[in-house]
C-alpha cells in the first residue's frame, strides 16, 4: 500500500526515484447502502448550498407510500435490465386505503406503455435511442407520451395524477416528488395533457420541467372519482431516467448547434492525444456511454458521493461531483491512480480502451478500479458526462505545468553549474495532461463565462479539501481572472504560466537567470467536430503568445499567486540563442539527440554547453541522468553549430519507463557576456500500432472476424502479453492472453465478434506487457442491419476476462 496520495514517486515533482510498493486494489469497505452523513460537508466545502426543485402542489392524499420496487440511493442498480419488457405492464390495482377494495366506477389503471422501445417517438425524439436499455429514457424539458389501459373510458369529472419519486425520502419542495395533474397547468414547466381518449386508452403528452433532477424515478399514476381513489403500484418496469438536455433551449446545458450535439453528446468514440508537442500520439477511446450498465453506473457515482438529490438537477454541482468521484482519492471513487510504472495488481493506465469495462467493474463491485492516469481519467469523464446528457469534450494540453505553490510560476533550481537540483524542482511540466471540456451556462458567475468549462478529475492539489477541479470557465483561464471559481488560478498555470529557471549563488540565495515564456501550454487540441482530425483550441484558452493581451493576463495572474513580483526580479538579455532538433526515434534502436547553438549577436560568441539526458514520466518526474555530454563551441556573428550526443539502445534500455519518454536538460553559459543557457526537450519513443482488418461483412446478429497483427519491435522477448478489445454496439470489452512473443516476432491472431447495433462503429484494440506498453489499433465498421430490418440485437458478445488465446500465426524478423 502507499503511504499517502503524494508518495507516487511517477507521479509528484520532488519524489524520490526509488519504486515505492505498488498502490493496492485490494477490497475496499463495501459501498454504504444509506446517505452518509458526512457528505454534508463535501457540500458545504464544495457548494455552500444545493438549489430544490419545486413541483405542483398535491391535489389530495399524502406523498405516497413507496412501493416494493423502489430502490434506495447508494444501491448498486442491476446491471442488467428485464428482458420480460412489454409493451403495456399491468399491475394488481389497490385503492388508496391500501386494503385491495376496488369499488364499482372507480377509474381503474389496469396497465401502462411508456412507449420506450428503440423504435418508438419517445427514444427516437430524446436521442436516446442508440441506448442498450429497455427503460423509458428521456431528456428534461421536452414532452414525451404515454398511453394509460383504464378499466372503463376517461370521463371529465375524473381527476388523474402522474407522480415521479427518486431517492429514500422523497419530498415535493425538494424536487424529489413530482406530482402531474392530468389537464391542469403544472409548475416549473411540469404538465401533461390528454391528447386523444379512445374508448379505455388513453394517450397522454407529458411535459418535464427544463430544471428537473436528473436520475431514475419511479413512476405511478393516482385516479379520482365519484368511486373512490385509485393508485398504480410501482413497477420496476415503469422506471423512467431523466437526463440534461442539451437540445432544449431552457435547460443551461442547451448546445445551440447540431453538429457539436452529435459529436459532444451522442459520438461514443473519440480520439485522446498524447506523447509531446513535436510528436503528437493519437489513440482511439471507446466512451460506450450508452452501453447496457453504463447509465446505471453514472448513477451510481452521484449515489455513492452521497451528493443530495435536490443538487442533482444543477450540473455545475453535478460536473464537480464526477470529477471528485472519477478518482478514488478521498471518496473510494472509481479509479486508482498510479504512476510508479509498477502494475502487477491491476491494469496498465496504457492497455485500457475505453471506459465501459472500467465503469461496469465499478459498478459490479463497488471498489475503486487499478490502474488510471490522467486520460484514463478524462476518457472516463467524458462517458459519464456524455451519457448524463452533458456536451463534453477530451481535451489535451501539451506541456502542462503544475503549479505547487500557487506562484502561477514554473521554478526551476540549478546549483552554480546549472545542473538540475530534482530535491528543489517541486513544479513539473507535464509532457501532455488530459482533462475535459463540458458546456453549460454559469448562472453563478457574473455574465460573459458561459460555455466551455474545464472538469478535471486527474487528482493533483485539492479543491476546497476534495480532490477535485472545476467547473472553471474557460474565458476566465483565458482572461488570468484566478479569483473566478472554481480552481482558475490552478488550471490558468497548466496553461499559461512561465517557466522561471533560478541558479543558485555563491552565498547560497538563488537568483533568476532566465524566464522562459513560451513553454507552458504550446498547443491545446481535441478531436475535431464529425472527423477524426485534431481541432487545436489554444486560442480559447489563451491569447496569442507574446501579445499584450497575454502579458497582461499572466501577469494580472501572478498579481494573484504567492510571488507577485516575480518579473521584477528577471533579467534576460540574450544573443545566443540555443534550439533543439525535433526527431522521432523508434523504441528498440539508437537515437541521436542534436542541439543548436545560434549567435544573433555582432560579436565572437564562446559557448560552454553541458547536456544532461535522462528519462522522464510524462508527468515531468524525472529519473537519474543516464548519460552527459560537455562541449565549447566558438560562435561567429551570425553563425550556428550543432551539438550531437548518439545515445545508443543498450544505454537507455535499462532505464526506460512509461511511454519511453527522455528529458534533455542543456545548461551553459556564454563567456564573453555571461549569459546563462538552460533549456529543457522532451521527447518520447515511438512504439509500433496494431494492425487490425475485417474479415468478411459486419451485420446486426451475425458473426463477424477480425484479425490484428502486430509485430515485436524490440530484440528482448515480450512476456504476458494481453490483448484488449472492445467497440461500443460491437463488442464488451474482451481481455485475451497471449502469452510471450519473442524479440522482433510477428504473431497474428483472429477474434469474432457479434455487432448489436448498426451503423458506423470503432473496434479498438490494445497490447500490453512489462517490457512496452502504449500499443493500440483501432478499426471503423460498418454494420448493416439485420435482414428485416431489425435495429437491435439481443445476442451481444460478453464480457471475456482472463481468456487465453493461442497465435494464429507467427513470423521472424
Amino acid at each position: 500500500m502507499m503511504n499517502g496520495p503524494r508518495s507516487d514517486m511517477g507521479r509528484w515533482g520532488g519524489s524520490p526515484w526509488q519504486p515505492t510498493d505498488t498502490p493496492s486494489p485490494e477490497p475496499e469497505p463495501e459501498p454504504d447502502r444509506h446517505p452518509r452523513h458526512s457528505s454534508s460537508s463535501f457540500w458545504a466545502r464544495c457548494f455552500g448550498c444545493c438549489s430544490c426543485r419545486n413541483a405542483d402542489d398535491d391535489w389530495g392524499g399524502g406523498s405516497g407510500s413507496r412501493g416494493p420496487g423502489s430502490s434506495s440511493g447508494g444501491h448498486r442498480p442491476d446491471s442488467r435490465g428485464s428482458d420480460s419488457r412489454q409493451p403495456g405492464s399491468r399491475g394488481t390495482g389497490v385503492n388508496t386505503a391500501g386494503d385491495g377494495t376496488i369499488q364499482e366506477g372507480m377509474l381503474v389503471v389496469t396497465g401502462v406503455n411508456l412507449l420506450s422501445s428503440h423504435s418508438d417517438q419517445n427514444r427516437q425524439e430524446h436521442h436516446t435511442d442508440e441506448f442498450e436499455y429497455d427503460e423509458l429514457i428521456v431528456r428534461r424539458g421536452q414532452p414525451f407520451h404515454i398511453v394509460l389501459f383504464l378499466s372503463r373510458p376517461y370521463e371529465s369529472s375524473d381527476h388523474i395524477a402522474l407522480e415521479l419519486l427518486i431517492g429514500n425520502n422523497p419530498e415535493v419542495g425538494k424536487g424529489t416528488h413530482v406530482i402531474i395533474p392530468v389537464g391542469k397547468g403544472g409548475s416549473g414547466g411540469w404538465k401533461a395533457q390528454v391528447t386523444k381518449a379512445n374508448g379505455q386508452n388513453l394517450n397522454l403528452r407529458v411535459h418535464t420541467s427544463p430544471n428537473s433532477i436528473i436520475g431514475k424515478f419511479q413512476f405511478t399514476v393516482r385516479t379520482r372519482s365519484d368511486a373512490g381513489e385509485f393508485q398504480l403500484p410501482f413497477d420496476p418496469r415503469n422506471e423512467i431516467y431523466i437526463l440534461f438536455n442539451p437540445w432544449c433551449p431552457e435547460d443551461i446545458v442547451y448546445v445551440d448547434r447540431e453538429d457539436w450535439r452529435q459529436e459532444y453528446v451522442l459520438n461514443e468514440s473519440g480520439r485522446i492525444y498524447y506523447g509531446t508537442e513535436a510528436q503528437i500520439g493519437e489513440r482511439t477511446w471507446n466512451y460506450g456511454q450508452f452501453d447496457h450498465g453504463v447509465l446505471d453506473a453514472c448513477l451510481y457515482i452521484l449515489d455513492r458521493r452521497g451528493m443530495p438529490y435536490g443538487g442533482r438537477g444543477d450540473p455545475i454541482s453535478v460536473s464537480r461531483v464526477v470529477s471528485a468521484m472519477v478518482n478514488s482519492l478521498d471518496d473510494n471513487g472509481v479509479l486508482i491512480g498510479n504512476w510508479s510504472g509498477e502494475y502487477s495488481q491491476g491494469t496498465n493506465p496504457s492497455a485500457w480502451v475505453g471506459s465501459v469495462e472500467i465503469l461496469l467493474s465499478y459498478l459490479r463491485t463497488g471498489y475503486s478500479v487499478p490502474y488510471g492516469q490522467c486520460w484514463v481519467f478524462a476518457g472516463v469523464t467524458t462517458t459519464v458526462l456524455r451519457c448524463l446528457g452533458l456536451a463534453t469534450r477530451t481535451v489535451t494540453n501539451f506541456n502542462s505545468a503544475h503549479d505547487t505553490d500557487t506562484s502561477l510560476t514554473m521554478d526551476i533550481y540549478f546549483d552554480e553549474n546549472m545542473k538540475p537540483l530534482e530535491h528543489l524542482n517541486h513544479d513539473s511540466v507535464w509532457n501532455f495532461h488530459v482533462w475535459n471540456d463540458c458546456w453549460m451556462k454559469r448562472p453563478d458567475l457574473p455574465s460573459g463565462f458561459d460555455g466551455w468549462q474545464v472538469v478535471d478529475a486527474t487528482p493533483q492539489e485539492t479543491s476546497s479539501g476534495i480532490f477535485c477541479c472545476g467547473p472553471c470557465s474557460v474565458e476566465s483561464i483565458k482572461n488570468g481572472l484566478v479569483y473566478m471559481k472554481y480552481d482558475t488560478s490552478f488550471i490558468f498555470a497548466e496553461v499559461n504560466s512561465d517557466k522561471v529557471y533560478w541558479q543558485r549563488q555563491d552565498d547560497g540565495s538563488f537568483k533568476i537567470v532566465y524566464v522562459e515564456e513560451k513553454a507552458i501550454g504550446t498547443l491545446i487540441t481535441t478531436k475535431a467536430i464529425g472527423s477524426n482530425m485534431r481541432d487545436d483550441i489554444t486560442h480559447l484558452y489563451k491569447h496569442p503568445e507574446g501579445s499584450e493581451a497575454e502579458r497582461k493576463a499572466v501577469e494580472t495572474a501572478a498579481a494573484h499567486g504567492s510571488k507577485p513580483n516575480v518579473y521584477a526580479m528577471s533579467n534576460s538579455a540574450e544573443d545566443v540563442v540555443v534550439q533543439m532538433e525535433t526527431q522521432d526515434p523508434v523504441m528498440g534502436q539508437d537515437l541521436t539527440v542534436c542541439v543548436v547553438l545560434s549567435n544573433r549577436g555582432s560579436s565572437h560568441r564562446t559557448v560552454n554547453l553541458h547536456l544532461y539526458l535522462s528519462v522522464t514520466f510524462y508527468t515531468g518526474v524525472t529519473g537519474p541522468v543516464f548519460k552527459d555530454s560537455k562541449k565549447e563551441a566558438v560562435l561567429a556573428p551570425g553563425a550556428s553549430e550543432r551539438v550531437v550526443m548518439p545515445v545508443a539502445y543498450q544505454e537507455y534500455r535499462s532505464h526506460l519507463v512509461d511511454q519511453g519518454a527522455m528529458l534533455l536538460n542543456v545548461s551553459g553559459h556564454v563567456k564573453e557576456s555571461g549569459q546563462v543557457l538552460a533549456k529543457q526537450h522532451t521527447f518520447r519513443l515511438r512504439t509500433p500500432d496494431l494492425s487490425l482488418t475485417l474479415l468478411g461483412a459486419a451485420v446486426v446478429g451475425q458473426e463477424c472476424e477480425v484479425q490484428i497483427v502486430f509485430r515485436n519491435p524490440l530484440p528482448v522477448t515480450l512476456t504476458n502479453v494481453v490483448f484488449r478489445l472492445e467497440g461500443s454496439g460491437l463488442q464488451r470489452p474482451k481481455i485475451l492472453n497471449v502469452g510471450d512473443i519473442g524479440g522482433n516476432e510477428t504473431v497474428t491472431l483472429r477474434q469474432t465478434f457479434v455487432p448489436v447495433r448498426p451503423g458506423p462503429r470503432q473496434l479498438i484494440a490494445s497490447l500490453d506487457s512489462p517490457q512496452i506498453s502504449q500499443v493500440h489499433g483501432v478499426i471503423q465498421v460498418d454494420v448493416a442491419p439485420a435482414s428485416g430490418g431489425r435495429g437491435f440485437s439481443d445476442t451481444g458478445g460478453d464480457s471475456h476476462s482472463g481468456e487465453t488465446i493461442p497465435m494464429a500465426s507467427r513470423g521472424g524478423a
